[in-house]
C-alpha cells in the first residue's frame, strides 16, 4: 500500500511539473484563437489512421503470443483497445494487466506470457522511438533539457531490451534461476502457480529467440509507429503548422519515450512536452500548444470510449478490474 501511494505521489508530481513546464509560456487567448479557427475535419482521417495502427498492434501481439495460442488480430483488437482504455483512466499502467486478465479469462492464455509480451512490445516501441528521435535530430534540434530526458529513457529501453534478448536466448538458465529463488523464498502452497507463471514468461519470450522473429517484430513495430505518426502529421494540418515530417518523428519519438516516466493515467504531462519540442524546431507557441492538446485528446477519448464499449461486449465488469490489480500485485 505504501509503495502504491508513493508511486501515485511521484506520478502526480511528475505530471504537474511537466505540465507547468510545457504550458508556462503559452498565452491562453492565443491558444483559444488557434482552437477556434482550427480545421477539425483533419481529425477524422487522423483518428482512422490511428485505429489502423492499433489493428496492426493486435497483429504484432498475436505474433508474440503464437507460442501460447494462435489468435487472430481481429480477435485481439478489442482486447488491445480495452488495455489502452485501462492505461488512459487507471493508475499504475493497469491497462496492461487488464488486457492480460481479459485474455486469460476469455482465451485461457497464461497471464505470465501475456504480461511478458506486453513488456516486449514496450521495449520494441521504445527502440523505435529512439530511432525516430535520432533520425529527427539529423534535421531539427532539441533543447538540452529534453535531450537529457530522452537520453535517460533511451538507456533504459536499450538496457532492458538487451536483458530480455539474453534471457530469451537462454530459457533454461532463466528457469533454473527463478526456480531456485521460488524454492528458497516461496511457501510450498504458492510454488505451483508461481512456477506456472514462470513458464508463461518463458513462452512470452519465445518470440525473441530467433533472429528472423526479432526482425519481423521490429518491422511490425516500425510500421505501427509510422502509421501513428502519420496521424500526428494529419492533425497538424488542422492548425496550419506546416511541420516537416522529421519534426513530427522527433516530437512523436520524444513524447512517447518519455511516457516511461511515472505520470498520471493517460500520460498527462509527458505528452504535453511535445509543445516544447515543436517550439524548439520553430513552431509558433499558440498553434503548437493547441495542436498538442487536441492531439492528446483524440489519442485518449476515442480509444477510451471504444474500450469501454468492448469491455461491455466482452462481459468484463468493473469489479473484475480489482482482480486485475491483484494480479499486478502478485506478479510484482
Amino acid at each position: 500500500m505504501k509503495r502504491r501511494r508513493l508511486l501515485l505521489a511521484v506520478g502526480l508530481v511528475v505530471s504537474l511539473g511537466l505540465l507547468w513546464y510545457s504550458l508556462r509560456d503559452l498565452h491562453l487567448g492565443e491558444v483559444w484563437t488557434a482552437l477556434r479557427y482550427a480545421r477539425y475535419g483533419w481529425l477524422v482521417p487522423g483518428v482512422a489512421v490511428y485505429f489502423v495502427s492499433v489493428w496492426f498492434r493486435a497483429w504484432r501481439w498475436g505474433f508474440l503470443l503464437r507460442g501460447s495460442k494462435p489468435l487472430s488480430a481481429n480477435r485481439l483488437f478489442p482486447i488491445v483497445v480495452i488495455g489502452y482504455m485501462g492505461n488512459d483512466i487507471l493508475p499504475f499502467r493497469l491497462g496492461e494487466v487488464l488486457r492480460a486478465y481479459v485474455l486469460w479469462r476469455k482465451e485461457g492464455v497464461n497471464v505470465g506470457a501475456t504480461l511478458t509480451t506486453a513488456v516486449v512490445e514496450r521495449l520494441f516501441d521504445g527502440l523505435t522511438m529512439v530511432l525516430f528521435v535520432l533520425f529527427g535530430l539529423l534535421f531539427v534540434p532539441m533543447s538540452a533539457f529534453l535531450g537529457r530526458l530522452v537520453l535517460v529513457a533511451s538507456v533504459v529501453f536499450f538496457g532492458a531490451l538487451v536483458v530480455f534478448l539474453f534471457l530469451a536466448a537462454r530459457p533454461d538458465l532463466l528457469r533454473r534461476l527463478v526456480h531456485g529463488l521460488i524454492d528458497r523464498l516461496a511457501p510450498v502452497r504458492f510454488r505451483p502457480p508461481l512456477l506456472g507463471f514462470v513458464e508463461g514468461v518463458v513462452a512470452g519470450l519465445e518470440g525473441l529467440q530467433r533472429a528472423r522473429d526479432v526482425l519481423v517484430l521490429f518491422g511490425a513495430t516500425l510500421w505501427v509507429w509510422l502509421l501513428e505518426t502519420a496521424k500526428y502529421w494529419l492533425v497538424s494540418f488542422a492548425f496550419d503548422l506546416h511541420l516537416p515530417y522529421p519534426g513530427i518523428l522527433l516530437m512523436g519519438g520524444a513524447v512517447n519515450l518519455l511516457t516511461a516516466l511515472p505520470s498520471l493515467p493517460g500520460y498527462i504531462g509527458t505528452f504535453e512536452l511535445g509543445i516544447k519540442v515543436l517550439e524548439g524546431i520553430g513552431a509558433p507557441s499558440a498553434p503548437a500548444g493547441s495542436y498538442v492538446l487536441v492531439l492528446h485528446a483524440i489519442l485518449l477519448v476515442p480509444v477510451t470510449l471504444l474500450g469501454l464499449a468492448f469491455m461491455a461486449l466482452e462481459g468484463v465488469h468493473w469489479a473484475e478490474v480489482g482482480e486485475a490489480a491483484r494480479i499486478r500485485e502478485t506478479t510484482g
